[in-house]
């Protein structure tokens, strides 16, 4: 019984961190940078900027801005 109770603890702890929450970001598509929301450069982007999942930006290609680490 231990050890079951053992085995399911673990599958919630592995569960819950693979379920973390998505994390918005600012993707410029031009640079291929992705910044924080409050960062100053995601600011002052207004052309070629969009409001993406951090994910999403790196799948696209997308590098951390090297102020605010994306």
């Amino acid at each position: 019984m231990k050890k079951f109770i053992t085995v399911c603890f673990l599958l919630c702890i592995l569960f819950i961190q693979n379920t973390a929450i998505a994390e918005t970001v600012y993707f410029n598509l031009q640079t291929l940078k992705y910044h924080k929301l409050g960062c100053t450069y995601a600011k002052k982007c207004t052309k070629n900027c969009i409001k993406i999942e951090k994910q999403e930006a790196k799948s696209r290609g997308g590098a951390p801005c090297k102020v605010c680490g994306g």
